[in-house]
């Protein structure tokens, strides 16, 4: 499974290597992480990372293969 999650603002470098599993883009005002995932527990792990480092999720959606 592909997914895309749009996150509020820019994330440094340093934010965006929290997430070597994912590509990353800076768009207006915010960041798109998106790549595979493996299944859901590794989807709901990638959100508890975004809130662990404080960043707030804008948008979540499963991309087509």
């Amino acid at each position: 499974m592909r997914y895309e999650i749009r996150v509020d603002g820019h994330m440094s470098k340093t934010l965006t290597s929290a997430f070597p599993e994912l590509d990353h883009v800076l768009m207006s005002g915010h960041t798109v992480l998106y790549g595979s995932v493996i299944d859901e527990a590794h989807l709901y792990g990638l959100l508890a990372r975004c809130r662990s480092l404080g960043l707030r999720v804008l948008e979540m959606r499963q991309l087509p293969e």
